[in-house]
């Protein structure tokens, strides 16, 4: 459940996993007396790194720690119709009838990537049921694209299918289904291999790695981010597109670093990455921004606030998240970021009022989001066990099911 206590999740996975609290200490690095404290809610919440090296010692995903957002709870029965009708484009069966196209229109590379794109930005504003509905047959459009016509035309299928499926795993991740999406994120690497972009490969890589973060894989995420930097960088430096995808998994990298444990590497490849988004107004806009990876000047800082929020640094955080100035081409799943990051940060210098007006802030602008993560929810209920209760934090705790 998202509202479970933290504590009360590790010590139930530690009962599983027959380990005593030294013994989970010896297995993962964690102090006895940070295991303790954390079990026994005398600490609500736990750095990154530290949940990370927890999810090791216990061989269990990160999500296992996080919990279900409060949106997608899991009651354990069979999985809801739209979700199974995404696996089954995920994965089609081996034997099944020829399919038809979804549409009325006659397929077509710009139509389906119009789809797609439109697709994303339901993605971006958290409307995850209404894509739930449509993502399937827009995986079925891509797939028929890709299987007809010349082998330019072929080759611009299969982009589709790699931008559709690639959307697929991130929805399968926001739902906690995190092997479902590695399953999207591999049939996506491999059809943008077949196709004629050289940049989506990487673009796609980007996101493998978060789905290996989710899963406490961080050696793998680093590796793989690193290595198709490198590539993107040798041959793709002098385009707005290149500098966006490397940029986007110089952040990865930095991600894995991060949680890792590992502040300092990590903040150093943040300022190169800041540095870097500077060179895109010099630089051709992408034809459609919407399918080409978030980087940005914005995205960069908005990523250095939640490092530095994960990393027990609130005041850095404070004063990074003061410096932003959003981009128009910022999502609203990044701006939720950050408001919720500011709100940990506010939390954890003892500013109540602060941390409210900023959860308030989001309620107004991204409600779905708000619900979506469990991070709202851990907070929440920071503030509702402290002894100041702001104006607005009754509300809060019921929109989010902390309290009645």
């Amino acid at each position: 459940m998202a509202s479970e206590h933290l504590g009360d999740r590790i010590a139930r996975l530690r009962r599983l996993a027959d380990l005593t609290q030294e013994g989970l200490a010896e297995r993962s690095g964690v102090s006895v007396d940070v295991i303790r404290k954390v079990e026994q809610r005398r600490k609500h919440s736990a750095r990154l790194p530290t949940l990370h090296s927890l999810a090791d010692g216990l061989g269990v995903e990160l999500t296992a720690l996080l919990g279900n957002p409060p949106a997608v709870p899991s009651s354990g029965g069979a999985e809801p119709p739209q979700l199974v009708a995404v696996r089954r484009a995920i994965m089609p069966p081996l034997f099944a009838p020829p399919a038809a196209p979804t549409g009325a229109e006659p397929l077509s590379p710009t139509l389906v990537r119009a789809e797609i794109a439109d697709a994303w930005t339901l993605y971006h504003a958290a409307e995850f049921a209404r894509l739930m509905d449509v993502l399937p047959g827009i995986v079925l459009d891509a797939r028929l694209l890709a299987a007809v016509g010349s082998a330019d035309q072929r080759a611009a299928g299969q982009a589709a299918l790699a931008k559709a499926l690639q959307l697929a795993g991130h929805l399968a991740v926001r739902l906690g289904k995190t092997d479902l999406a590695l399953a999207a994120l591999e049939r996506a690497h491999a059809a943008a291999g077949d196709s004629s972009d050289p940049l989506l490969a990487p673009m796609i890589s980007t996101s493998v790695a978060w789905a290996y973060q989710r899963q406490a894989r961080l050696d793998d995420a680093r590796n793989l981010a690193v290595h198709a930097a490198d590539g993107v960088e040798r041959e793709h430096s002098g385009t707005a597109e290149g500098v966006r995808v490397w940029g986007g998994l110089l952040m990865s990298a930095a991600t894995s670093y991060a949680r890792s444990d590992d502040y300092d590497t990590a903040n150093l490849m943040m300022r190169t990455a800041e540095r870097a988004a500077g060179r895109l107004s010099t630089l051709p806009p992408p034809p459609d921004g919407r399918l080409v990876s978030v980087f940005s000047r914005s995205s960069v800082r908005i990523e250095r606030v939640r490092l530095a929020v994960q990393h027990e640094r609130p005041e850095e955080a404070l004063t990074l998240a003061r410096g932003i100035r959003l981009s128009a081409d910022t999502p609203p799943s990044w701006r939720t970021w950050l408001l919720l990051d500011v709100a940990r940060a506010h939390t954890d210098v003892g500013d109540a009022e602060g941390a409210v007006k900023a959860l308030e802030s989001l309620r107004r602008a991204a409600p779905r989001w708000m619900r979506h993560h469990t991070l709202a929810v851990a907070i929440v209920t920071d503030l509702w066990a402290g002894s100041a209760r702001p104006v607005g934090l009754r509300r809060l705790a019921r929109f989010l099911g902390v309290t009645a």
